[in-house]
């Protein structure tokens, strides 16, 4: 019995797409290096000023420890509550206002927790932010 050989035809790719694309992106590039170049010859007078105000890195929040018997500590310096509102108050100044992160003992009361905020809440800070530890998927917290 005969064979046929049956001969297929090698694929071809249309390249006239990629083309169209690669076209439209050059044209987009040159159309975009003239605007730059527009831009920078444009003469302007920036103002001047006598004093832009002060070139500091920005602060680390401020960090309020509550240990597991209530006790507070500012930055590692023990405070008691009274003391922690009088230097959150005064650690603001008229265009900046610190951060403020508490980190509260897993094992303490909440009660002291809610103290630490409400010191906070005195002092008029409003960015608050209280660190948790995300359990493991086998742990379960009682």
């Amino acid at each position: 019995m005969p064979l046929k050989l049956q001969h297929d035809e090698i694929p071809t790719l249309n390249l006239t797409s990629m083309i169209d694309v690669l076209f439209l992106l050059i044209i987009f590039f040159m159309v975009a290096t003239k605007f730059d170049e527009m831009e920078r010859n444009v003469q302007v007078a920036v103002p001047e000023v006598a004093q832009a105000g002060e070139d500091v890195p920005p602060k680390q929040p401020l960090v309020v420890s509550v240990l597991p018997d209530g006790h507070l500590e500012l930055d590692g310096t023990s405070v008691s509550p009274q003391e922690l509102t009088s230097r959150l108050t005064g650690a603001r100044t008229p265009l900046t206002e610190p951060t403020v992160v508490i980190h509260g003992d897993a094992k303490c009361p909440f009660q002291y927790v809610a103290e630490a905020l409400g010191a906070c809440r005195q002092a008029g800070i409003s960015e608050l932010g209280i660190t948790v530890r995300i359990a493991s998927s086998g742990a379960t917290t009682r």
